[in-house]
């Protein structure tokens, strides 16, 4: 849940996770054929209203392929990044036959941005969620949801009210509590930093100088490099830059908070630990050795879920889906394909 986003198995067939991948498996000839589809015309693009109590709007979705029983719809992080850091999974869902959603949530950047910051608000969120998928027609018979960082907090509160519509959820990158969030920040990840460094940024957060170039230009090397995505920056990939451009600062802040160390926004106190044994549906929770969030606490996560899997990406950090894209991939499309088999 970081500001540039502030922004694991393997499939049934394939060898044990860290070996060559198996040949992709065939799709049917139907999966890229549009015909009769409302939105053949846009390529797959719906910009779906969405009313809320400050009025109507619109929010930009985009489907990729065809598939009868596996459809899933991806929250992305920030709040309000984009969907652009998905485009990984091009490479990947339509060879396994997965009928894919990207989404940006409203603020965030296809979407419409007002500018009303009592929109910005997690119940009202979930409200959308729901809309959306009412409108692209999911239903438990088809539906995986996928949130990643802060789309895991949402993914999580929507499954809380609404997983009868769910067939499949993952929870990718996002622990359960910000409060334990917060406390793993403070006790594991500052103390292993250059303390000089973590001085200094520490100093600009206090006077209120985050905005300040010197606060990124320490972070990126400090912080972004180690846990959100372990390669160079200079190396990032389009999508992931893409993304973390189009960021709505002022939905980040308020929700998140100006710090990249911690959240100390209006999502400060949101704990739902104790709540996860409510999630009965198949539930994939992802975590890796390098993120921002407990990989340990991740795992306790997935033993509280009633139908609960751990994937462990033991390379990845918060952006796992690049920095150990084939264990998480593997994990996922794995997990899809043993729901709908009734193998979980």
């Amino acid at each position: 849940m970081r500001r540039l986003l502030v922004l694991t198995a393997c499939l049934v067939g394939l060898p044990a996770c860290g070996g060559p991948p198996a040949a992709p498996a065939a799709t049917t000839p139907s999966y890229m054929d549009y015909t009769g589809r409302t939105d053949l015309l846009a390529g797959g693009v719906r910009m779906i209203p969405i009313r809320t109590p400050k009025g109507e709007f619109r929010v930009w979705t985009k489907r990729v392929g065809n598939s009868p029983r596996m459809k899933m719809l991806l929250l992305h992080g920030g709040p309000a990044a984009t969907h652009e850091y998905f485009e990984a999974f091009d490479s990947y869902f339509p060879a396994a036959g997965i009928e894919y959603y990207y989404y940006d949530q409203l603020g965030s950047a296809y979407s419409d941005q007002p500018n009303d910051p009592e929109l910005w608000d997690l119940p009202r969120f979930v409200e959308e969620v729901e809309q959306v998928r009412q409108a692209l027609e999911l239903d438990r018979d088809d539906f995986y949801l996928l949130g990643h960082s802060w789309g895991g907090i949402l993914a999580m509160e929507y499954a809380l009210k609404y997983q009868q519509h769910l067939k499949g959820l993952v929870i990718s990158n996002m622990m359960a509590s910000i409060p334990a969030y917060n406390d793993y920040a403070r006790k594991v990840l500052m103390p292993a930093m250059d303390q000089s460094a973590l001085a200094e940024v520490q100093r600009l957060e206090a006077t209120g100088m985050t905005e300040e170039p010197r606060y990124m230009e320490l972070l990126v090397p400090l912080h972004y490099e180690q846990h959100i995505l372990r390669m160079p920056a200079e190396e990032w990939p389009d999508p992931v830059n893409r993304a973390f451009q189009h960021l709505n600062r002022s939905i980040y802040v308020q929700m998140q908070g100006p710090s990249e160390l911690g959240a100390s926004g209006d999502l400060v106190n949101w704990d739902r630990t104790s709540d996860l044994g409510k999630i009965a549906v198949p539930t994939l929770v992802i975590g890796a050795r390098h993120d921002t969030m407990d990989p340990a606490y991740m795992e306790m996560m997935a033993g509280k879920l009633p139908k609960g899997r751990y994937l462990f990406c033991p390379n990845g950090s918060h952006m796992a889906m690049y920095d150990d894209q084939q264990v998480y991939v593997d994990g996922v499309l794995r997990f899809v394909r043993d729901v709908d088999a009734g193998r979980f």
